[in-house]
């Protein structure tokens, strides 16, 4: 599988709600980079957040452009975010089915056939402005 093909597998997984599918394409020490967070390792630590993650949000993805780099150690996805909030998640506002849409980014690092970074881009202020019901940040 080359570079665009594992990354459209990822979101492909991601997008139908198969988190083995998902999580079987990440390396063991994979590294995580969390948009506006601090930085996690391995496969554990991204199967916890990503549990998080589907507690309080349900998410799919559209629009994905996977653009990989020549050599196949690196590519970069746009990607539209559709969700929906479902739990109020700490330190943000709470949460009571709204509604979001926002571009999104990531960019990815490859090795052997697996992702080895994840390091994922969006605006938090626009989606805050989005599920607190004022106008777009």
């Amino acid at each position: 599988m080359n570079s665009t093909e594992l990354i459209r597998a990822y979101y492909d997984a991601f997008n139908a709600g198969d988190m083995a599918a998902f999580l079987d394409l990440l390396e063991e020490t994979v590294v995580h980079d969390i948009n506006q967070g601090s930085r996690q390792s391995g496969k554990e630590a991204f199967r916890s957040f990503m549990e998080h993650m589907n507690r309080c949000y349900r998410e799919r993805l559209t629009d994905i452009v996977v653009m990989p780099s020549a050599d196949g150690t690196r590519a970069a996805a746009e990607f539209i975010v559709h969700g929906e909030y479902l739990a109020t998640d700490e330190g943000l506002p709470k949460a009571a089915g709204q509604t979001y849409e926002l571009p999104a980014g990531a960019f990815f690092e490859i090795r052997n056939g697996k992702i080895t970074r994840v390091t994922n881009y969006y605006n938090l202020k626009d989606w805050i402005a989005q599920v607190a019901g004022s106008d777009h940040a």
